[in-house]
Order: C-alpha cells, then structure tokens, then sequence
C-alpha cells in the first residue's frame, strides 16, 4: 500500500494471495491494512489536503499531466500487469490504460477552469462572490473490471479539484491500481495527497466513511453494496458519488442498420467479457428484423477466441473470478429451464482459469434471472417486440437505469427514444463510448453523481457565498 508517498507492508503484515484468472496460478500477495493503518492514510490526507488546496492550479495541472505521460510511456508493461492479474486481453489492457490517461489530462486541463463568480449587489459598498473550493479528504472505492480506468475516474477529478484522497482499489487487481498511483507519485505529487490501501471491504469502508475527517465518498459497484455505503454516509452527512449496476436495454428497431448494429452489439457486449456495468445485456429487436439480426449477431459472436489474454489471437479473456463462472452457469441454466432457446455457448471451456463461452440465450422469460439480474458476464439475451411502446415498456421496466442502446435510422424514433428511456446515458446507433468530456451516471438504483465532464469535478467541490461591505 502506499501512505505518505512511501510503499509498505501494512501493520499487521496481512496479506493476500493473487491468481491469474486464466489458469489459478498464484502470481504474487498484496499487503492488507488494518485500522492503524488507515488512521495513518487518513492523518496524511488531511495533511495532504492543506498543501494541494493551496497549490496553484496551473502546478496541478502540470504534475496531472506529468502521470498521465508517464502511464502512457509505461503503457505496454502495465498492461502485461493488467492482462496478468485481470484477464482481458492485451489489446484492451492497452485501450483502458490510453482512456486513463486520456482522462487524468483532460481532468488535468479543467483544473484551470474551476470558477466562481461575481454577483452585483443590492446596495452601494458591498460586494457578493461566489466561490468554489475543494470539499476536503475524498475515500474512493473502486473495482476489478477496469482497474486502471476507474481509479482515474476518480482520483483525476479530485487532484484537479484540490481534494486529497484515499483510494480503496480492488483487492483482485492490485497491481494495476498501483502502476497508476506509482505514476502520479514520481510526477512530483506531494506527500499525503494520494493514499492506496487494500484490505476488508466492509472494514475499511465503515472506518473511512465514519472518519470525521473524510468529507466526500464515490463509490464504483454493485448496487446492493451502494446502498448500504450510501447509508452509512448519510448517517455522517458526508457527500457521495454513486456508479452503481446496470442492465442495459437495447432496442433495434425495423429501421435500424441491422447489419450494423448486430455486429456492434456483439463486439460491445463481449468486451472484457461482458464485465462491464454498461454493457449492453437485455437486446429487444423489431420481430420483422429479428431473424435477419440473430443470423449476423450469431455469426459474430462465434468468431470470438477465447483464450489467455496474454496470447496473441485472443480477443476474450477469463471471468476474473470463480464467483462469475458460477453466475453464468445459474443463468443459462436458469433461463432455459424457464423455456429460453440456448442458441450458443453456456458452457465453461476448460478445466483451469475461469473461461465461459459467448452466450446468447433467445426469447427468454420476462421472470427469468437473465432479464432481472445485472449478468456482468458473457451472456446476452435476445427476443422480438412487436412495436415501440411494447420495447420502451420493457427497457424501464427495472430499477436499474444506467445505459441503454438504440439503433435506428427514422429521427422521429430517435427523439422519442431520447425522451422516454429511463437512462443516464443513451446511445444511438453506436456502442459506449464514454469519453472523459461527458458526463457519466446513473438514474433510479444505478446511482446519482456523475464522472465525466465538468460535472465529475463539481462533485469534488462545495460553494460559498462570500458578502463583503466597507461599512
């Protein structure tokens, strides 16, 4: 773990053992933190704080920019590390880690563009301001999906806004995690601005949140997990960001370029092996197109090389854990005990890492678990809708309202869609692509707060009214 710049053991020497998800061998521990240990992280944050706070913006930047070089410099070692503790394959490892940087600069830039303002007063003499500052020590806990990408998404809007901040990563993926620290502490951050600790989740999340000291939370997982942080936040008043689950709709509607959006559909759904909050899961298309769809949807699933990430022709990796391969299993066998049609994969392959095959299971039943429960895995469900307001229904019909996906070629549906999907991010007629300038977020139970855009760093700020009279 890293507190005050320096990398060490935690108190306790704990540790735990690290597997590579593709074949179970063990490649390394990572220390644990206790409770001494995250009073120490907490001490150099508030230290930390009041010496970034203070350093100008234009120095923010400069050192921001400074990480961001040198992860791309370090780019291809990184991601032998993420690919080797994480699973996806080398050409993904290399995007996630060029999206990082991408988004640690434009963050980096926005730091200069924190502004307050003027407001003319009522009376002669006096003057009104607004003024935006850091909201103080940030706890930030993030995922295995992506490492590398969502630290960023985190620790890029706090450092631009002036905030310290504690970062709790993933204990599956601790290496990536720390490449990305590592590379904002030899740009020059100072000491106790940036913390990486590992441990307990529940553990750590309950010191943190109820530290005094910490005065913002964001928070990147499952949404049962969310809601009990949010909870406990709420019990201390402290300001929080949400990311939370997903099961993204998809209409395809007779209009669309059907062609066009099978293929897309089937590249964006296996990414990272379906381990993506975003990721399109819950596929209605237009009965009169369906066929025409399953046939290109299908064919282009079945190209996909399962393998080692490491190793040149794969395009997807393992599960990144035993508990995943189980879920899948439950699933397909779920849904096709319930009438759905297995029409590809639905098997693990192999008897060591934790691959699965590209499913897709059709026309499954509303009260299946695959329709009802965020998959984060391999599997796809596909059916037919007879007209749009039947395929509006059945995208907001769960709580869940993260992503969604359209594809059609008619304007009007284009607009309607853009009303009436219940969705913090919609995207039509292409896959996700959420770029560090736009604002990310959820709606009912995927969350509230955004990462991305300007939005991303006023999370990180608190607004004060500033009246002065010369009388």
């Amino acid at each position: 773990m890293l507190i005050d710049n320096v990398w060490r053991a935690g108190r306790g020497n704990a540790t735990r053992v690290i597997h590579n998800p593709a074949n179970d061998e063990v490649i390394g521990t990572v220390a644990l933190a206790n409770a001494t240990d995250l009073d120490s992280a907490v001490a150099c944050a508030v230290s930390g704080f009041e010496v970034w706070r203070r350093t100008p913006a234009i120095e923010r930047t400069r050192i921001m920019l400074g990480a961001a070089d040198l992860l791309t410099q370090r780019a291809d070692a990184i991601a032998n590390v993420l690919t080797l503790e994480q699973g996806k394959p080398l050409a993904e490892s290399r995007a996630e880690i060029a999206v990082s940087a991408d988004i640690i600069r434009w963050a980096a830039n926005e730091a200069q563009r924190i502004y307050g303002r003027i407001v003319p007063p009522r009376a002669a003499g006096v003057q009104q301001m607004v003024h935006k500052e850091p909201v103080g020590p940030v706890a930030a806990f993030t995922p295995w999906n992506f490492p590398i990408a969502q630290v960023a998404r985190k620790v890029a809007p706090a450092l631009a806004s002036g905030c310290s901040l504690i970062l709790k990563a993933a204990e599956e993926t601790p290496a990536s995690a720390a490449e990305l620290v590592r590379a904002f502490v030899d740009a020059g951050l100072p000491a106790g601005v940036l913390s990486l600790v590992f441990g307990e989740p529940s553990e750590i999340s309950q010191h943190l949140i109820s530290h005094r000291a910490i005065r913002k939370i964001t928070f990147t997982g499952s949404t049962p997990v969310g809601k009990q942080l949010a909870a406990l936040a709420g019990t201390h008043m402290k300001r929080v960001t949400m990311e939370l689950g997903g099961h993204a709709p998809v209409i395809v509607a007779a209009d669309a370029d059907v062609s066009k959006a099978a293929r897309t559909l089937a590249d964006a759904k296996f990414r990272n092996a379906g381990q993506i909050c975003l990721s399109p899961t819950r596929m209605m298309v237009e009965q009169t197109v369906f066929d025409e769809f399953m046939e290109t949807f299908v064919a282009r699933i079945r190209e996909i090389r399962v393998g080692d990430g490491r190793l040149e022709g794969s395009t997807m990796g393992p599960l990144a854990n035993e508990r995943r391969l189980k879920a899948m299993e439950r699933l397909t066998d779920d849904a096709v005990s319930r009438g759905a049609v297995l029409t590809t994969g639905g098997t693990r392959i192999g008897a060591s890492g934790n691959f699965f095959a590209p499913t897709v299971l059709t026309e499954p039943p509303k009260d299946s678990l695959v329709l009802n429960t965020e998959p984060f895995g391999p599997v796809a469900a596909v059916w037919r809708f007879a007209d749009l307001d039947e395929a509006i229904a059945e995208a907001n019909r769960l709580d869940y309202g993260l992503s969604a996906y359209a594809f059609t070629r008619t304007i009007r549906t284009a607009n309607r869609l853009a009303h009436e999907v219940q969705a913090g991010t919609l995207w039509i007629n292409q896959a996700a692509a959420a770029w560090p300038e736009l604002p990310f977020g959820g709606v009912k139970d995927s969350g509230y707060g955004y990462e991305g855009g300007p939005e991303s760093l006023e999370a990180y700020l608190q607004t004060k009214t500033v009246a002065i009279s010369d009388v």
